[in-house]
């Protein structure tokens, strides 16, 4: 994707040759009568133009969280942004106004919801709410927005798309819902697609097709992707790189290869060893003992400590691991990563 002037004006100051985008250091917690949950602690990562960065982890361990500061859609209160920063080509997003920030969603960041049927208006047909992108954004009359929605129901491969653009939601299916959905995602032709489990709830196949789409359009548009899921198996074949989050905090980063062959974390490590196999029938399946922290309670030192097999004194003690460089463009917050890659 070329960044085009429509994109830099939308941000003044945006300059098309810095990182398409960065987190660094972010920090978000909501605060409830139960006490501060503190869903994001000291996130980073970095994504590039074409790439696919993956982040994995299970359940509250603050993926969608970082989706929705990302895209600048936290409920606050409760939630609140306390420290970091969420640089889009050298702008942070933190530091602009509320207006400046509502056009860059879908210009230049957008996002696919995780439950396509909560995300779109049961009200009002499909074609209408993809026409209206156009209509606001791009000052389109109702005819020629109307026509490119149709455009892009077929881009996005559903079938007889002039006659579905005037049906409503509930008469798709889960699969054709989140086609739509990846349509009006892609609707103002932004550089960043953060995918929020655009997988869950759908068969095999179907999620197949959804992945494969998405990797077509990406590879059309240049893009870069980050998708957010807990299951590590839709991602070995999309991703360039992945993040392992736990706790609010990426405890690995690296490539996929290294990832699946070699992972340095004992959470990782743990992620891999859990998923069924082929050559284990009749087995016994591996599990991680113990449940994720309480947000209000993390533990001091590494947050995985109580569930790790590698864990040593070092580990429940203040402060966190740093993130070690285990090799170049690859890290891992583990005082013993040598011994977790069997060193």
């Amino acid at each position: 994707m070329t960044v085009t002037k429509a994109h830099i004006d939308v941000l003044p100051g945006a300059d098309p040759r810095a990182p398409l985008l960065e987190v660094n250091d972010l920090h978000v917690e909501f605060r409830t009568q139960y006490g501060v949950a503190k869903a994001v602690n000291g996130a980073n990562f970095r994504l590039a133009a074409g790439e696919t960065l993956a982040i994995l982890g299970e359940s509250g361990c603050g993926k969608s969280v970082t989706a929705q500061a990302i895209m600048g859609i936290l409920d606050s209160p409760p939630g609140f942004i306390t420290k970091g920063q969420i640089k889009y080509r050298g702008v942070d997003l933190l530091g602009v106004a509320e207006e400046q920030r509502r056009k860059v969603r879908a210009n230049q960041i957008a996002m696919i919801f995780q439950d396509a049927l909560s995300a779109l208006n049961p009200v009002y047909t499909v074609g209408f709410q993809l026409a209206e992108l156009f209509r606001i954004h791009r000052g389109m009359s109702r005819k020629d927005a109307k026509k490119r929605a149709i455009e892009l129901l077929d881009q996005v491969k559903i079938p007889a798309a002039k006659t579905r653009v005037d049906d409503y939601p509930h008469q798709f299916s889960g699969g054709m819902r989140q086609r739509v959905m990846i349509a009006m995602a892609l609707a103002l032709d932004p550089e960043v697609l953060i995918a929020d489990e655009p997988t869950t709830a759908l068969d095999v196949t179907v999620q197949a097709q959804i992945m494969g789409l998405l990797a077509d359009l990406q590879k059309q548009r240049n893009m870069g992707l980050i998708l957010i899921t807990h299951d590590m198996g839709v991602v070995a074949d999309v991703a360039d790189r992945i993040s392992v989050m736990y706790a609010g905090k990426v405890v690995e980063e690296a490539g996929v290869y290294d990832i699946y062959s070699r992972p340095a974390h004992p959470y990782t490590r743990a992620l891999l060893e859990s998923i069924p196999r082929l050559d284990m029938k009749g087995q016994q399946l591996n599990v991680i003992q113990g449940l994720p922290p309480a947000l209000t309670s993390i533990p001091q030192g590494c947050a995985f400590n109580p569930r790790c097999r590698f864990a040593k004194d070092p580990c429940r003690q203040d402060p966190a691991p740093p993130a070690y460089a285990v090799a170049p463009q690859r890290t891992a917050r583990c005082h013993f990563f040598r011994e977790v890659l069997g060193e």
